[in-house]
């Protein structure tokens, strides 16, 4: 996983001279005003749910405020979340971090 973020980083800021741009991703152009309230505010709901507290990152869907652990974790709650709900657009819910991501399509916006 971190290894397409960061190829979709690269494209997002340097793009490739003499390539056709990348199409525009629908479901990261329809996220558009305030996010929703995060549904458990600086931990893992899933996690927490199973007394556990061992996590790296923290995402946080767009469409419900589902917070869940990053791939990089144990569990992968965010990915798991978005399997079970189809729910396509997460942000990261980390400090000073904006960045945003759509499963469906495995780009960063």
């Amino acid at each position: 996983m971190k290894r397409v973020l960061r190829r979709a980083a690269d494209r997002i800021r340097v793009g490739s001279a003499g390539s056709a741009p990348a199409e525009r991703c629908d479901e990261l152009a329809a996220i558009a005003g305030p996010d929703p309230e995060p549904r458990t505010p600086g931990v893992c709901e899933d996690c927490t749910a199973l007394g556990e507290h061992n996590w790296a990152h923290l995402r946080m869907c767009l469409t419900c405020g589902h917070v869940g652990c990053c791939d990089s974790s144990p569990h992968r709650h965010a990915t798991a979340h978005f399997e079970q709900t189809g729910h396509p657009v997460m942000r990261s819910h980390e400090p000073g971090e904006t960045w945003r991501w759509c499963y469906r399509h495995a780009e960063m916006g």
